[in-house]
């Protein structure tokens, strides 16, 4: 079995699990728009690619699957995970499987007021949002929001362009100044990660690690420790399996006084996916056996608590040609 992971960038680790998975089994296909992009070269093979975003790409994607047999096929960033799911019938069509949730709930998930109005509408914790400064301010005056907030793109990804903002004024000018922005209630408490893999086939949520964010980096974990909760796997399993969401996500919240509230929901590998594997928590041979026609059993909170991941940061050294640097 061929599996092909799009815009691999820097996640290295998810590459090695997949190889790890496979055992010599299948090979890994690694792409990237950037020939500078590290996990290309911990794959079995690797292809520069256009950007998303350019006329064809897709038409690229479709060659490197015919000529390197591909299975599967999944993306590590946000902006591509709609474009995948909508052309999953293209694929289809030459025996690839997208790993993957729907169309629709990818757009809803790069959409953060489209899931935040999904999430109020059934009754599952999130932070206060709005896209409206109109009735921002009504619920401002009435007491139901206070400064500080934060404001961000509606349409984003990996903590880009998030401000936090402590008065009207700066407020005001940031929405002037910029389009497509939102404003979320600040939340002051313990941020959490999940890691969820919810069966491709019986649709039930099988695999759920989660943990407390200790320090982060341009919205990227990088240490944590483990913990579990029963009160907060049910909230992550109702989300998962009332919205359909398929294969991994992983799920930003934050804790307050002992209650749990969705701030970002993203159906792709998390970059502090790799504190949960190397707890045992294996979702690459999750999709294997999905692959193969066969739905996982059950397996969530099988892990430790009180391990702590401390992300390092390693150097690669690799001999480009002149053609491939010619692309950035």
């Amino acid at each position: 079995m061929n599996i092909m992971i799009l815009s691999a960038g820097t996640r290295n680790s998810i590459v090695r699990y997949f190889r790890r998975a496979l055992g010599g089994s299948g090979r890994v296909i690694a792409t990237d728009m950037s020939p500078l992009a590290p996990a290309l070269y911990e794959a079995d093979g690797y292809y520069i690619v256009p950007p998303v975003c350019e006329p064809g790409y897709i038409d690229r994607i479709c060659d490197i699957c015919r000529k390197e047999a591909v299975n599967a096929v999944l993306s590590l960033i946000d902006p591509e995970l709609s474009l995948l799911a909508l052309s999953r019938e293209r694929l289809r069509a030459l025996g690839v499987s997208v790993i993957g949730s729907s169309f629709e709930l990818c757009e809803m998930a790069l959409d953060k007021m489209k899931l935040f109005r999904w999430m109020k509408e059934h009754d599952v914790p999130c932070a206060e949002s709005y896209d409206d400064m109109a009735r921002f301010r009504r619920d401002l005056a009435a007491g139901k929001i206070a400064f500080p907030v934060f404001i961000k793109p509606i349409r984003g990804s990996a903590s880009v362009s998030i401000s936090k903002v402590t008065d009207t004024d700066m407020l005001e000018f940031l929405w002037r100044r910029h389009a497509g922005l939102m404003i979320q209630e600040y939340m002051n408490g313990q941020e959490i990660g999940a890691d969820v893999y919810v069966d491709m086939i019986s649709g039930e949520v099988v695999s759920i690690f989660t943990k407390k964010k200790l320090k982060m980096r341009a919205g990227e974990t990088v240490s944590s420790v483990s913990f579990k909760d029963e009160k907060l796997f049910s909230l992550l399993m109702d989300l998962a399996e009332k919205a359909g969401f398929a294969g991994p996500l992983d799920i930003d919240l934050f804790e307050i006084d002992g209650e749990y509230y969705i701030s970002d929901v993203n159906p792709r590998f998390g970059g502090g996916y790799p504190h949960a594997y190397e707890c045992g928590v294996d979702h690459m041979k999750m999709i294997l056996e999905n692959l193969s026609g066969r739905a996982n059993p059950v397996t969530t909170g099988q892990y430790e608590e009180k391990t702590y991941m401390m992300k390092a940061y390693d150097v690669s050294v690799r001999k480009i040609s002149d053609r491939a640097l010619s692309l950035i």
